[in-house]
This record gives structure tokens, sequence and C-alpha cells, in this order.
């Protein structure tokens, strides 16, 4: 692909705590080298997750931007693509959180002013898939993977252990949590196809990785309009620990224990669980997910 070189409106939403608050910093000086070479840009970061979205939502209605710079790790990304998930406005990934599972192969890393700025002015756009679920009156959707289960309780032990971050903050949590988990109740429908079944998580993955760099599902693209479904079956704690390590290599789809479907449809459903999607809480089940094929413009590398 070739670069372009037509000026941008450029917004940039920097999370202020990411980055070990460093996103905040960066923010400036990228808005400082995008103006020096013409190109328009809004900051529209804020305190808080609420005027954020609002910040954002007025500029795309308004037509005021071309790009959505994220800067910020996969929370920030998740709802930077919430709001730009079928609008006529790129989503620019820029990783600067502890686990950027949906940056670290979408995105480019966000340390550098000068490899960011070009990155924004310059990086081709590219059309990918995302998740979509329909509850609570609104659309929600997702980059990378929704899970529910075992994921979702060790999701929530990982908030608690605030002195740790990344891949060691969510291992300590998959100790802390396994001490008494055994398994949930599941109904997984793909496409017409359901399975009941007993198993330690499902995962619904648009693309590969969660938890800082699992891949759970390991042979999901983003742009092949399909959803990889993860059932691993139950296990005994100790082989689930012997499965565990594997996950970060995709190793573990080998266990016989693990089944993988694809589809483009999937009922979800477990009595009493949440899910968890791109490593943000989600919503209840019972749900039904839908892989939309081109429904969000990124920044390319």
């Amino acid at each position: 692909m070739t670069l372009t070189s037509t000026l941008r409106r450029i917004g940039l939403l920097a999370n202020p705590s990411a980055g070990r608050r460093g996103a905040g910093s960066l923010a400036t000086e990228v808005a400082s080298l995008l103006r020096r070479d013409g190109h328009t840009v809004l900051d529209l970061s804020a305190a808080d997750l609420e005027t954020a979205r609002s910040r954002v939502s007025e500029a795309i209605a308004a037509g005021e931007i071309d790009v959505l710079a994220a800067m910020g790790g996969d929370g920030t990304v998740h709802h930077a693509a919430n709001l730009c998930a079928q609008a006529p406005v790129a989503l620019a990934l820029i990783a600067m959180g502890t686990g950027n599972d949906n940056a670290r192969h979408l995105g480019i890393p966000g340390r550098d002013a000068a490899t960011v700025a070009q990155f924004l002015a310059s990086a081709p756009e590219r059309k990918i898939d995302l998740g979509r679920v329909v509850a609570e009156g609104r659309e929600r959707w997702f980059i990378g993977v929704l899970g529910a289960g075992f994921d979702t309780k060790v999701n929530d032990r990982g908030k608690t252990l605030t002195r740790l971050h990344g891949t060691p903050r969510y291992l300590a949590a998959v100790a802390l949590e396994l001490r008494t988990f055994s398994g949930l109740e599941y109904a997984v429908t793909v496409d017409g196809e359901r399975i009941d079944t007993t198993a330690m998580l499902v995962a619904v993955g648009n693309g590969p990785d969660f938890g800082g760099g699992m891949k759970v599902c390991p042979d999901a693209k983003v742009d092949d309009g399909l959803l990889d479904v993860l059932i691993l079956h139950r296990v005994s704690r100790g082989e689930f620990l012997s499965v565990f390590p594997r996950v970060f290599t995709g190793g573990h789809v080998r266990h016989p224990k693990v089944q993988i479907l694809r589809g483009t449809r999937v009922l979800l459903d477990s009595p009493g669980i949440r899910s968890q999607a791109d490593g943000e809480d989600f919503l209840p089940l019972p749900i039904t997910v839908e892989a939309v094929p081109g429904a969000l413009t990124i920044l390319s590398r």
C-alpha cells in the first residue's frame, strides 16, 4: 500500500492514566508535530470516560475528524471502536497500555512521538470486522475476544491486584480463581449447531488475543467475516494448569478437551454469568454475537 499525502483532521483520545500517565504528554507532542505539518488536530481527551465519549461522538456527528487516535490500552481502544463502528472515521490504535492485545497486531507502539505522528499523518486505511451484540437497547461492539466464564472471574479478580500489571497481574488472578473454580454449564449455538456442556471457558474471537498476549483463538482473523468459538470443556485443576501455559503460543488448541467452531452467529448462555470483551466488562448472558464484516476502518501499518 502507498502512504497518503492528504492532510487529515485528527482527533486525539488519550487515556490520562495510560502509559504510566504518559499518554497525555505524548498526545501534546504528537499534536504539535501534526499541526506543524498542516494537519488539523482536536484534543478530545477528558478526565472521565463519559465526557470523552461525548466529545468524540459530537466530533464524529459534526464531521470534524477523519481519524480518531486512541492512545491507551485495550479499554481505551474498545470504547473508541464502539464510537467509530460503521462511522466515516478511521480508528488509529496507539498502544499505551499494559495488555495492548488489539493494538499489538492492528496498531503501533505509542512511545515515540515522531513515529506516532507519521503514522497518523500517512498510514493507509483498512477495513476490519467487528463482533456485534444488540442488548440493553443499543449495539455493543468488540474488536478482539469476548469471553464468558473463568476469564470473566479472572478479569474481575485482576482489578483488585493493583500492584501488578499486564500479564503478571493476569497470571496471579488465574492462580487465585482456580482454587475454587470447577466449570460452568453452557449452551453454545454456532450457526444453528447447539452444544450443551460443562466447560471452563467459552471465548468468541473476532481477533486472536486476550489477557496480554494469550492466543486464545489463535487462528481468528479480523477480516474473514467469521467468529472463532473456543470451548474448553471441563478438566481437572491440575490438567488446566498443564494446558494453560500453551495459550501463549496457541498450542492449547491441540488438547482433546478444546473444541473450536467457526461461524457468523453465536448464541451464548450460562446462568448468572457476565461476559467481558477486549478486557472490559461487557454484558450479562444470554447474548447473541454476530460478525459484521468491514464494520470498522482502521489506520494500518
